[in-house]
């Protein structure tokens, strides 16, 4: 066996980048799921500084060899960090959990490489765009501040991640390769559950199934004249030295995530994060030159251009987002009407209608139900926003509410229809109530236990070295070691 009996056992779910770990307990599958959020290697990196003083000081060193690829210490001590940093709780041999997940990706990496699995810069770059606005977000959607945290620019970020990502997208693609033909049968899902301790059964609080279709209403063209005047003011105030772009940035802006910085932002002509239009107009500024209004999906903005060199530009901008009035409002609120009706005759479904009419960016991937941190469509209470507590505290399974106003944020309103689908009383875990999620996880076991077979065959095969200090303290890590048994 790769693993001693009751150590904790990964398995990579390819979908998220999320550790699930198979503990004694079945159920710790789903405490942990919720715990970790990680790429295997980590955006953020630390930065060791040579001290003055004469004495050594070890920065970094190797972990591991796997095949021609080597793992640093840095590496996992990076991904405890950004673990606790997002929140994440961080088990005691959370390194040497780490250290193992780390060595096994790496041999299904080299097998990818092997089996020529297809992984293209595209979906590289795709992921790593995925990954800035994550962290963006985590950072109340303030970029500078993610820059300062992490001591890099995004451009940086992304480069230094690169290599990273695309290693873990050949794990990935290499575990889905092995696990690809793996089913669970109703029998199976059945001896699954009857082998659970009813004392282990989890308690399940009240969940729902909400779909909702949403309309976010345009301003009208006489607010959106207005903003465009007033942003050509603001630039005329600007180029005439009234005030300078930062203090006006910092008075009218209505960008949160720059508005304290003067409006400042660092751009890259190659990262995707940015809206094209938006990115377009800044690249062709010169030093100190400042846009006219450029309309953007978020609104409009004044650019002015601070520095450029290459690629890479320091940037200043105002957004103004143009108001929308009870009018716009009112319109939406009408065309929703006649979807409800539509709806509710049966002239068409309801997921055709959200997949037809829907303005919310999350349908366009994973339809009209709102999920949970798991990716699944059943949420709690505590997860909803205040306004949709109140929509769905007056409706009944299976029915659809009024088109109802609501605020996405402070500078976004949006009207929308809301569907309560199901709405579960809170019980223990059980195979009436539960079956999907059961038949889930009895799924992601025998995943693992084919996963593990594989390990077992293939792991051999590679040549592997584990740092001796590591191994007598990763005990688990020492039937990894298939190379020198000697330290390095």
């Amino acid at each position: 066996m790769l693993f001693r009996p009751g150590w904790p056992k990964f398995l990579l779910n390819t979908g998220t980048g999320i550790l699930i770990f198979m503990m004694k307990s079945t159920f710790e599958i789903m405490k942990f799921l919720k715990i970790f959020f990680i790429a295997c290697l980590p955006l953020f990196t630390c930065v060791f500084v040579a001290q003055s003083q004469p004495k050594k000081v070890v920065a970094d060193k190797i972990l591991a060899v796997v095949g021609d690829r080597i793992i640093l210490q840095s590496d996992i001590k990076n991904s405890i960090a950004d673990i606790a940093r997002q929140g994440g709780s961080v088990p005691p041999n959370a390194e040497c959990i780490l250290s193992e997940q780390a060595v096994v990706s790496k041999v299904m990496m080299l097998q990818a490489e092997k089996d020529s699995l297809p992984v293209t810069d595209e979906e590289v770059e795709a992921e790593l765009d995925q990954r800035i606005r994550y962290f963006i977000n985590q950072m109340g959607g303030n970029q500078q501040l993610l820059e300062e945290v992490a001591g890099k620019t995004i451009y940086q970020i992304k480069d230094d991640a690169r290599e990273s990502v695309k290693e873990n997208k050949l794990s990935t693609a290499m575990r889905n390769k092995i696990v690809e033909n793996v089913k669970i049968t109703p029998n199976e899902v059945k001896d699954f559950f009857d082998k659970i301790p009813k004392d282990s059964l989890p308690f399940f609080e009240s969940e729902l199934e909400i779909g909702q279709i949403v309309l976010y209403p345009k301003a009208s063209r006489d607010m959106e004249k207005y903003i465009i005047d007033e942003l050509n003011n603001y630039k005329k105030q600007v180029e005439t030295r009234v005030i300078t772009f930062a203090e006006l940035a910092k008075r009218v802006s209505q960008d949160p995530g720059t508005k304290d910085q003067g409006g400042q932002l660092q751009l890259n002509r190659n990262d995707k994060i940015w809206d094209p239009s938006f990115l377009s107009a800044a690249f062709r500024l010169k030093d100190g030159e400042i846009s006219p209004p450029v309309k953007s999906k978020f609104g409009y903005h004044l650019i002015q251009m601070v520095e450029r060199n290459g690629d890479d530009a320091v940037i200043r901008h105002i957004l103004m987002i143009p108001p929308v009035t009870d009018v716009e409002i009112n319109e939406a609120i009408a065309k929703l009407d006649t979807v409800r009706s539509k709806i509710i005759a049966g002239t068409v479904g309801f997921n055709e209608a959200a997949g037809k009419y829907t303005e919310d960016e999350q349908a366009k991937f994973s339809g009209p139900f709102i999920l949970n941190r798991d990716g699944a469509p059943y949420v709690t209470i505590d997860q909803l926003d205040k306004d949709m507590v109140a929509t769905i505290s007056k409706l009944k399974v299976g029915e659809y509410s009024q088109p109802v106003a609501f605020s996405a944020d402070p500078t976004k309103k949006g009207v929308r229809i809301v569907y309560l689908k199901s709405r579960s009383e809170p019980h223990r875990m059980n195979l009436h109530d539960d079956y999907s999620k059961i038949s889930q996880m009895a799924l992601e076991q025998k995943k693992n236990e084919t996963l593990q077979k594989w390990l077992e065959a293939k792991v051999p095969t590679y040549y592997i070295m584990i740092d001796e200090q590591e191994k007598k303290e990763c005990p688990n890590l020492q039937q990894l070691a298939v190379g020198d048994k000697k330290a390095f």
